[in-house]
């Protein structure tokens, strides 16, 4: 789920001299200040608030914090700026998967309580990402979150390609809480809605992210209420597609196929050899890719490390 976003220039060649000029303009008159104010935005929302090209996740969790508090001080003079919302969306599901619920797994043997508060923290963050998503949603579709709410596949049918990212990082980052909700009835209540987003996004244009929304439904699928068919072999399909569409470069697909069908099916061989295809892709071969791929290799790592607690036959 780490967003695939290049860093054009620097954070200080953008936004920086952009936040001065606001600074310095604000008392110059309201067309002018607006006008500083929407380079401002614009320059953080291009930049991103993380470093997928970057190969030091330790310097990305230390430096993102920075970017997503510039966004939401942005947001608050800004509030409708469609970047920002984007990027207020993505920016925060990215770090609470990356940096809090993925240390929140790796923590838990040794300490369930500090495991516990993480989790806690990264639904926070999780739906603080889908609020951000459903503003952007609505600046361009006005009444779409009721609307949602009441009549998911309905309203979907609004939104267009363009509209794919919002709805992409809007339902990622509400599947991911109610993942982490499943003592809270009202988010549970609410897939039918974030499952239609996701759907929505992936009709428009699956080959958004190289593949980003089926390695999703990898996933997904083996927890789908009411699909027909095998959950394994529609996970399946949606891993074959998100492989092409990466072209091979994308270790996410092949964890999560290990981690969502063969220990359900309790296939030790295929987990192994998923895990070390993940571990052997090449993180330079896409720079775009390169901190998602430093992330699920250490997932891939991590994962095979608890083989024996995941499964109850031993590899051969």
């Amino acid at each position: 789920m780490v967003e695939r976003i290049l860093v054009r220039r620097s954070l200080f060649s953008q936004v920086v001299p952009g936040c001065l000029l606001l600074a310095w303009f604000a008392g110059s008159g309201c067309s002018i200040h607006r006008y500083a104010l929407n380079k401002a935005s614009d320059a953080v929302a291009q930049s991103g608030a993380t470093y997928a090209s970057d190969d030091d996740p330790e310097l990305v969790k230390a430096a993102a914090p920075f970017g997503l508090k510039l966004t939401e001080s942005l947001l608050a003079e800004n509030p409708q700026h469609l970047g920002l919302l984007t990027s207020a969306a993505s920016g925060f599901t990215q770090y609470a998967y990356a940096f809090v619920q993925e240390e929140a797994d790796e923590v838990e043997p040794q300490d369930f309580a500090a495991a516990e508060a993480m989790r806690a923290r990264a639904r926070r963050l999780y739906l603080r990402a889908q609020g951000y998503g459903l503003r952007g949603l609505e600046v361009k579709h006005p009444g779409f979150g009721k609307a949602l709410l009441a009549n998911p596949k309905a309203t979907v049918r609004t939104a267009t390609k363009p509209d794919v990212p919002l709805l992409y990082w809007t339902a990622a980052a509400w599947a991911s809480a109610i993942s982490l909700s499943k003592d809270k009835p009202e988010l549970v209540g609410q897939i039918p809605a974030m499952e239609a987003l996701m759907d929505r996004a992936l009709e428009l244009d699956e080959s958004y992210g190289h593949g980003s929304i089926h390695t999703f439904m990898i996933s997904y699928e083996m927890s789908r209420a009411g699909a027909a068919g095998d959950p394994a072999a529609r996970a399946r399909k949606h891993f074959e597609r998100a492989m092409a569409l990466a072209k091979g470069t994308d270790a996410s697909p092949l964890v999560a196929l290990a981690e969502a069908v063969t220990i359900q099916k309790q296939d030790v061989k295929e987990f192994e050899s998923l895990l070390n295809r993940a571990l052997a892709v090449n993180p330079d071969a896409n720079p775009d890719l390169r901190l998602l791929n430093t992330v699920m290799q250490r997932r891939a790592r991590w994962l095979l490390s608890r083989e024996s607690e995941l499964f109850l036959v031993e590899s051969k």
